[in-house]
């Protein structure tokens, strides 16, 4: 119960904050992108709210939901989405670089690289370590 509470106080902190860069994105004294990411955080933390308050609130629900993040096939299905995930940025990125160099966008070509290239070894350590702990 009270790591709901910390959340919930959490979540009234992430409303205020989102608030607040949204309002100062309206007088234009920040520019908007912050306008955006001030307003998509209080979004996001209002719905995460109702549905902290739904889950102290209904018992039912709560065990619904907490199945829901426990369950072994949906703990796999979570881990399979995120290989797929990881296999197509891969294959989207290769087919970016290759097409942005070709229509001379240098930096960006080296931009989708990068981030290619981060990937990949992140992919490497992940697997070395997960490869001495199991």
């Amino acid at each position: 119960m009270k790591n709901s509470k910390n959340r919930i106080v959490l979540y009234i902190v992430y409303i205020l904050l989102g608030a607040v860069l949204f309002a100062l994105g309206l007088s234009e004294t920040v520019d908007e992108f912050w306008s955006g990411l001030g307003s998509g955080l209080l979004c996001v933390a209002v719905l995460q709210l109702f549905r902290m308050l739904r889950m102290n609130k209904n018992e039912e629900y709560r065990e619904r939901v907490e199945t829901g993040y426990t369950d072994e096939r949906n703990r796999f299905i979570r881990g399979k989405a995120w290989a797929w995930a990881g296999y197509m940025f891969i294959i989207i990125a290769a087919v970016a670089v290759i097409v942005l160099k070709v229509m001379g966008q240098e930096l960006l070509s080296m931009a989708a690289s990068g981030a290619m290239c981060l990937v990949l070894v992140l992919y490497w350590v992940s697997y070395y370590i997960l490869s001495k702990k199991y």
